[in-house]
């Protein structure tokens, strides 16, 4: 069973002081039958509280504020997870028994938010195409694997194409992006088939055999199989998820898993940087000390800057969302 160090930093850069930042991060690594945490260490720049809770998906989320002013957020988590192998499903059921038990869950509390599709303008084309794709000799299982096939053979995988905001539109046009449009690409056509499915956010640790997604976090879905339960599908590389997908949260779409997202008082102008690597034993300790070098408490007052007209100070007083996208 594998063992898996993963350190994930999160550095925000912002042109001129911001202040009153209100952050959220989901990177708390799940813990079931199918994944182990052994360590993990979490520190944010000037050491705010993080109050931890967990959210109606049951993911484990924390928050914390900075009121002071501050050019830059750095947020440093490093785990030790071990991850152990989930049988395929049996699908040995025949398929209009299966497919009936799907129609019996439809609307459960527990299904509900995860068959409601988006509204896009092509969401009659990609309804036809997922209609098309299913056989009627399929199962849910093998019908989620013939979407996920679909996926990775028809669009290719090309990072900065697409943004955190792309929607399902602007894919199906470029036909191009990222492990999050697929994921959402995904879920959506097996929700056109009633079939449960739910955005997942994580890490994808290959081995050292290469696989689209790493140095970042990953995003994948999972189906709901009857009489088997959630199923992990990676269509970024078109294969059933397994111990080397690390996951951290579950959720309708990417809104409900980002890993860090927040917002702020102040100019518009940031930089973001996102490392994310992956260590392959226990051997070398975590040391976030070096991440965060003593400076000097920063004064409260704001340097003096270019008289600015009442429009420009609202925009700059607006609270600016950030978060991060996930390759």
């Amino acid at each position: 069973m594998p063992v898996f160090k993963i350190k994930h930093i999160t550095h925000y850069t912002y042109e001129t002081p911001v202040r009153d930042s209100a952050n959220q991060i989901i990177l708390y690594p799940v813990k079931d039958e199918y994944q182990k945490v052994i360590k993990h260490d979490l520190s944010i720049s000037r050491h705010p509280e993080v109050e931890i809770f967990k959210d109606y998906y049951g993911n484990e989320v924390g928050i914390f504020t900075q009121t002071e002013p501050h050019h830059e957020l750095k947020i440093f988590s490093a785990i030790v997870v071990e991850t152990i192998p989930r049988p395929l499903p049996a699908d040995t059921l025949p398929p209009a028994t299966q497919w009936q038990m799907l129609e019996d869950i439809r609307y459960d509390v527990a299904f509900i938010d995860y068959l409601k599709h988006e509204v896009f303008e092509s969401v009659a084309s990609l309804r036809q195409i997922s209609l098309d794709l299913k056989e009627d000799t399929d199962t849910p299982f093998k019908t989620a694997v013939r979407f996920c096939d679909y996926v990775f053979t028809h669009f290719d995988y090309i990072k900065g194409v697409t943004t955190v905001d792309s929607t399902l539109d602007e894919i199906l046009l470029l036909q191009a992006g990222v492990c999050q449009d697929f994921a959402h690409l995904l879920t959506a056509m097996l929700r056109f088939t009633q079939i449960p499915a739910r955005y997942v956010s994580g890490y994808i640790c290959p081995n050292k055999n290469g696989m689209r997604g790493e140095g970042a976090t990953h995003a994948w879905a999972e189906v709901y199989i009857p009489e088997y339960g959630w199923l992990g599908l990676d269509p970024t590389n078109n294969c059933i998820a397994g111990e080397n997908h690390v996951k951290l949260a579950v959720g309708r779409n990417f809104s409900d898993c980002s890993p860090v997202k927040g917002v702020y008082s102040g100019g518009a102008g940031h930089t973001l940087d996102v490392t994310v690597s992956v260590g392959y034993d226990d051997q070398d300790q975590f040391d976030p000390e070096p991440f965060f070098p003593a400076q000097p408490a920063m004064s409260s007052t704001v340097p003096a800057a270019p008289a600015k007209n009442s429009y420009q100070r609202h925009l700059e007083e607006m609270m600016i969302q950030q978060q991060q996208q996930q390759q």
